[in-house]
């Protein structure tokens, strides 16, 4: 980049935690709503931030003088990286960042599903699609919540040859739940557009759950609804919804628990991905990163809970623990009061949920402290999702 640093410009989405307290020092930064991301508001930047509701495309940097882009999420299917490539403009994404606020999300939706329909996660069998940062970290909080872990990655498969893997087919007819964590592919070996279709919802077993925190499309959700009006499924979790942010609320009001993209949305996952976009940028600028967001984080909201467990059963107490960090059932609240909205607000609605989420810790800022014996047990379980055992560190 020929201009010095200082004098770059930087256009980045306002809903990226600290973007400004990172990236001033590097540029002049104006923060932008992610759906406002225009071909003209770019003509004079340098570098562009964005998250996944920004189409990265010829269309957004045609005629633009950026020459660096960073996605400050897992996911890229919002960005057209062969026309990057081309075009010459660097390109980086947040890898990994929030892949253990998505696991923590599915631990949450089991428990709570466990609670509602009275079942024991224990010795139920789980199957996980695509086995990358964030599915591994889900394929491990099942294992710790006692469950058989079923992984399907099959480009994974191939890379490492690893027999812990196996195929879709396998996996559909077996599982009492099936949770997608892959990306958003419309071509290749491995599509995942529609994945999850009418022939495979029919295999699943009638008393299965589907959880998508992947991407929507990775479901047909027409045929979603209509297994779960058939009662084919036992139900289904969506955080993620074809058509966003303007998603189909009938479908919305058939399954057990939603939410609007925000799996990936707690505070110490959106501010990992700020870390790396900051982290990516300084080395194309060819900088010394000097920002630290570690000194600025604010104290967790439960920094330490007391158990007692005597009290009750240990599936009970993991839930108590979870909910008291993270409680799903509110983000289910909130977004079911979008079928309230006129059908032309929903959309807005959507969006607003997403940018005014509220913050949300990860489990490992949170002491536990036990109030009578703790069985070794509930130990392992409590560690294994991520919680500090008080006396233990």
């Amino acid at each position: 980049m020929s201009c010095s640093i200082g004098t770059i410009k930087i256009i980045a989405d306002e809903n990226i935690p600290y973007v400004r307290e990172a990236f001033e020092p590097l540029g002049r930064t104006e923060l932008v709503p992610g759906r406002s991301m225009t071909s003209a508001l770019l003509k004079d930047a340098d570098v562009l931030l964005v998250r996944s509701v920004t189409r990265v495309n010829e269309a957004l940097l045609g005629g633009t003088r950026v020459k660096f882009v960073a996605t400050a999420t897992i996911g890229t299917d919002h960005v057209d990286e062969d026309y990057l490539k081309k075009a010459g403009i660097a390109f980086s994404n947040a890898a990994g960042s929030n892949s253990n606020s998505v696991a923590e999300y599915i631990t949450a939706a089991l428990l709570t599903l466990a609670d509602r329909k009275g079942f024991q996660i224990a010795g139920k069998t789980i199957g996980v699609v695509g086995v990358g940062n964030v599915g591994s970290k889900v394929a491990h909080k099942c294992s710790v919540l006692g469950m058989n872990v079923l992984k399907n990655d099959p480009p994974l498969k191939t890379l490492i040859g690893s027999s812990d893997y196996v195929d879709l087919d396998e996996v559909i007819g077996d599982v009492d739940f099936l949770t997608l964590h892959t990306p958003l592919t419309l071509s290749g070996e491995c599509p995942t557009h529609h994945l999850i279709n009418e022939a495979m919802l029919r295999r699943l077993k009638p008393t299965a759950f589907l959880f998508n925190s992947s991407r929507g499309s990775v479901v047909d959700g027409g045929a979603l609804k209509q297994a779960l009006k058939e009662k084919r499924l036992a139900g289904a979790v969506l955080d993620v919804w074809e058509n966003e942010p303007n998603i189909d609320p009938e479908l919305l009001s058939l399954v057990d628990l939603a939410s609007p993209h925000i799996a990936g949305y707690s505070f110490d996952g959106k501010v990992n991905g700020t870390e790396m976009i900051y982290q990516a940028l300084c080395r194309f600028l060819g900088v010394e990163p000097t920002w630290n967001p570690k000194t600025i984080m604010p104290a967790p909201p439960v920094p330490l809970m007391t158990i007692d467990p005597a009290e009750t059963d240990e599936q009970t107490l993991l839930r108590r623990a979870v909910v008291k960090v993270y409680d799903l059932e509110a983000d289910d609240r909130r977004l079911r009061e979008l079928l309230a909205e006129p059908t032309d607000r929903q959309g807005k609605f959507f969006d607003q949920l997403r940018k005014h989420y509220p913050i949300r810790r990860e489990f490992y800022n949170t002491k536990i402290e036990f109030s009578s014996p703790a069985g070794e047990s509930l130990k392992r379980k409590l560690t294994g999702l991520g919680f500090q055992i008080v006396g233990e560190e």
